[in-house]
């Protein structure tokens, strides 16, 4: 019961001790959730509010269902613009159908990510390596700061998420820019990146907002053009069916696999980087199970699809929470807010929460990665800019769907042709070595030790006996034996056991012997079942490669007839054993 319903596990009882903290960061959640639940929604092309119903009942669901103790679930910036791209091509942002498509979206993003969980596929967000999260979230950045340039320069700008085409429309309308908008623009993005380094953990978004709404309405800077919030209706939103339709859902489907996948991914990296520091476990499992519901319960809701928010968790974490009652009481505090202060929204001027949305973002873009990777893997650097340079020209939704494919791409390429090393014996020791990196190391005429470095299955079968092939013909002397070692194989299908059958008769014929060496119980199980173990012989089997050798050099198998007197080195030193 406690699996499948956390909140149980902190809960009953309750640590009174714990108490102090989960109040202080659910208000200071809570405090910081609202001008930022309200400036994602925009970000999203919904109504401010939509944001603001976002934040209270899927907090809720999350808390009881999810294992993380410290994270906050919400709007993010991310899914935000993933959502304004899939729905923006179905309906005018803004527009009650377009509100009605969110929240159909987010339904769909729970019933998916709610099935995964069932079906235990966390394991899915393992395949999406870090440079192209990295590549993909420094892009969709760069793609969510220019989004809201008309905001900050007070103009309009047709709906579009294509870089170059917002800074041509900018271009064409750069004598309609509001001065006054600039101004408090630059004001709130200012307050913000100085204040937040002076007290990091205090939500001076708040202080900010207000500010700015205060200016608005005391030199009623919206008669001079300054955009501001309006009306902004009170009360919670009641549980509602959103009406579906199958060519809603057809063309939704494709960005809400995108959003469940990349909402889990951000979910649990922030999720686990949090849990290490208290050094508790996080299930991946759950957590889709726990996303899922509190989609669904956004879907009901009137809101759209949510997450994991980093920053907001580590404010949550600083702040002291220790439960998930610490999301409760934001949960709570934003329904407050919604039953008693969106009077106090009227002069709330829209430019704050597009400086909110760029300071936000502007901590997402990793100019470190590249830097990284061009030290450490190039070929992660390619990926790297791969993905960012097609997030920036093809868009955020084709850019995350060109990630994945790039991920899976890397995976089933690293996996076909994996690393392989010839190997010698270090002077002095019995430990073998890959040749390559050390040359040093002694090898036998007439014998070569070879090593795969992965599992072998079907698609990399064939990468072996090329490897093998290659080796017996550019072999400078007669070669009498092969040695595999087999200790970084750690399954074998049955299209690879036929491939072995098939190597081994082919070795055969050119009177080639074949040894394995290491290898592991699951594997010789296979190969017991098989028959291969029994056609090879037993005694070709090893623990360990120099076992292998000194079989090799006591049995005298057909040694080179230009060796009379046994083996030969290819190294002065002899006496290997």
């Amino acid at each position: 019961m406690r699996r499948f319903f956390p909140v149980l596990n902190w809960l009953f009882p309750y640590d009174k001790s714990n108490l102090k903290g989960d109040i202080t960061a659910g208000l200071t959640v809570g405090i910081m959730l609202i001008p930022q639940a309200m400036a994602l929604a925009l970000l999203a092309g919904l109504p401010p509010i939509v944001g603001l119903y976002a934040s209270v009942v899927p907090l809720f669901v999350y808390a009881l269902f999810g294992t993380s103790r410290e994270l906050a679930v919400g709007p993010v910036a991310i899914i935000s613009l993933l959502v304004a791209s899939g729905i923006g091509k179905l309906a005018e942002p803004g527009s009650n159908e377009y509100v009605a498509y969110a929240t159909i979206l987010a339904g769909m993003v729970g019933v998916i990510q709610f099935g995964m969980g069932l079906l235990n596929f966390g394991f899915l967000a393992n395949f999406l390596s870090h440079p192209v999260i990295s590549g993909f979230t420094s892009a969709a950045s760069v793609v969510i700061a220019f989004s809201q340039l008309k905001h900050v320069l007070g103009i309009s700008l047709p709906e579009t998420h294509y870089i170059h085409k917002i800074i041509y429309y900018s271009a064409q309308r750069i004598d309609q820019i509001n001065i006054p908008t600039v101004l408090l623009g630059i004001l709130s993005i200012v307050l913000l990146k100085w204040l937040r380094k002076w007290w990091p953990t205090f939500p001076w978004m708040v202080v900010v907002v207000a500010l700015t709404t205060a200016l608005v309405w005391a030199f009623d800077l919206r008669e001079a053009g300054v955009h501001v919030m309006g009306a902004v209706p009170r009360g919670l939103k009641g549980i509602s069916l959103p009406m579906v339709n199958l060519e809603a859902l057809s063309v939704l489907a494709p960005i809400a696999i995108a959003i469940s996948l990349v909402a889990f991914m951000e979910t649990i990296a922030v999720a686990k980087k949090l849990a290490a520091r208290k050094q508790y476990n996080i299930d991946g499992n759950q957590e889709l199970v726990a996303l899922g519901l509190a989609n669904v319960a956004a879907s009901l809701f009137g809101a759209y699809p949510v997450t994991g928010g980093l920053s907001r968790s580590a404010v949550n974490a600083q702040a002291g929470a220790k439960t998930g009652l610490a999301s409760m009481i934001t949960s709570s505090m934003i329904a407050f807010t919604l039953l008693f202060l969106t009077d106090f929204f009227y002069y709330m001027p829209t430019v704050a929460l597009a400086a909110i949305i760029l300071v936000a973002v502007a901590g997402l873009i990793d100019f470190k990665e590249p830097v990284h990777l061009y030290k450490v893997k190039r070929l992660d650097l390619i990926t790297w800019g791969v993905t960012f340079v097609a997030t920036l020209v093809l868009g955020i939704e084709k850019g995350i769907m060109l990630s994945i494919a790039t991920s899976l791409v890397l995976v089933v390429q690293r996996t076909t042709r994996p690393h392989y090393a010839v190997l010698g014996r270090l002077p002095g020791t019995k430990v073998y070595r890959s040749t390559e990196r050390y040359p040093e190391a002694i090898t036998l005429l007439g014998l070569i030790m070879i090593r795969i470095d992965a599992s072998l299955y079907f698609a990399n079968v064939s990468f072996l006996n090329e490897r093998v092939q290659e080796l017996v013909r550019k072999s400078t002397h007669q070669l009498s034996a092969i040695i595999f070692d087999a200790s970084s194989v750690n399954d074998i299908d049955s299209s690879a056991d036929t491939a072995l059958h098939e190597m081994a008769e082919t070795l055969r014929e050119l009177h080639i012997r074949l040894y394995f060496t290491n290898i592991k119980g699951p594997v010789r199980d296979v190969l017991k079942r098989s028959g291969f173990y029994h056609e090879l012989g037993e005694d070709h089997f090893f623990f360990s490669n120099h076992d292998a050798v000194k079989f090799f050099l006591d049995e005298r198998i057909e040694i080179m007839n230009e060796a009379p007197s046994g083996a030969v080195w290819r190294r002065a030193n002899s006496g290997i054993l």
